[in-house]
């Protein structure tokens, strides 16, 4: 990892053995290696934060549907924790003087001279596609690193879903509560009707391209990549092996 580096990190704790000092360490690590010049981005997603009568992992009783769509806290970007994500995005998105953008599902924390730029008009509607810190961080030719996990934890290639997906892909309703006018109101949004089913093996083939950087971290593996690089290849992976599922025509 380069000084200077806009770099989205995925991390996973476990998977490094046993680290002095947990996630903490881990921080501390990425921030001494990009240096004051250097913005760290973590994925911050919080999953949970969605209308419960969709909720199947697990799913609750229909009758608690009601209470708990009228007594879900909406999305606050200093208050609302990560979900499924691990110790080492939950510990950064607390640090004094981390940015969190406004997507109520798939925010993204940075810190840096560019963590602005990364956060601001993250939108609700495909999270992880244009707006997305994602997106910032392939604009500003930044690094992906994956720390102990596999390209099946690499978000950026939700964005290649998204560049790759035609016009008319299927779309679903996320719906969260959130903050409109100094009312929490539920809003609803069109997302892409994503599919990661394929990313473990998008990461194989990218590697054997020579793009990808590897070396032992701990226990884990680390894998460096450019963003570019890593969602350029994906676009035309999916381009030559998917099949969309495409929206029926209205009417």
């Amino acid at each position: 990892v380069e000084p200077g580096t806009t770099l989205i990190a995925h991390a996973a704790l476990s998977k490094l053995g046993f680290v002095v000092g947990g996630p903490r360490a881990v921080v501390e690590a990425l921030l001494s290696a990009i240096g004051d010049d250097g913005t760290l981005v973590m994925p911050t997603h919080s999953t949970d934060l969605t209308d419960p009568a969709t909720w199947s992992n697990p799913p609750i009783p229909v009758e608690w549907v009601p209470a708990v769509r009228n007594e879900m806290p909406a999305y606050d970007p200093v208050l609302t924790p990560t979900r499924d994500m691990g110790a080492i995005p939950e510990y950064f998105r607390r640090l004094p003087g981390v940015l969190r953008s406004g997507s109520p599902t798939v925010s993204a924390a940075a810190i840096g001279p560019n963590a602005e730029f990364v956060t601001t008009g993250h939108e609700v509607a495909n999270g992880l596609g244009e707006s997305s810190p994602q997106a910032r961080v392939y604009e500003l030719d930044g690094s992906v690193l994956l720390l102990g996990v596999t390209h099946a934890n690499n978000t950026s290639l939700h964005l290649a879903e998204h560049r790759s997906a035609p016009p008319d892909a299927a779309t679903v309703p996320w719906s969260s509560p959130m903050i409109v006018d100094g009312e929490r109101r539920w809003v609803t949004a069109p997302n892409l009707d994503d599919d990661p089913s394929d990313f473990a093996e998008i990461g194989e083939a990218f590697a054997a391209t020579g793009s990808e950087r590897t070396g032992r971290v701990g226990d884990g593996t680390g894998r460096l990549m450019r963003s570019r690089d890593v969602v350029d290849f994906a676009v035309a992976w999916m381009d030559d092996h998917r099949t969309w599922q495409i929206t029926p025509p209205v009417g």
